[in-house]
């Protein structure tokens, strides 16, 4: 059985898991392919940033039915710290900050 592979993003490949959820949900499926590679490299990261692997099915699940209500990218999430072809925004350089403890 031959498995579409579909495609990540920027900064991440497609995770096994994101990319099961996403295949099982047609209409999601169809958002995704409809995204761009920025969009989607955001749900891919908002999804796998996480600790604890119940807060991961969590993400899962929510890309799943947010995309099938055509959301097109994760609500209040920051974006990718991991993409290195730009530099952090000050903004999110604050806010990480904020949450590692240091008052600057």
């Amino acid at each position: 059985m031959h498995t579409e592979k579909l495609a990540g993003g920027v900064a991440h490949t497609m995770p096994a898991d994101l990319q099961k959820a996403l295949t099982a949900a047609p209409l999601a499926k169809k958002a995704w392919q409809s995204l761009t590679p920025l969009a989607r490299n955001e749900w891919i990261c908002w999804a796998i940033t996480v600790k604890q692997a119940e807060t991961r099915k969590n993400h899962i699940q929510r890309a799943v039915a947010e995309l099938q209500e055509g959301k097109r990218r994760p609500c209040c999430w920051l974006g990718c710290i991991h993409r290195t072809d730009k530099s952090i925004s000050p903004s999110v350089q604050w806010v990480l900050g904020r949450r590692s403890g240091s008052k600057k």
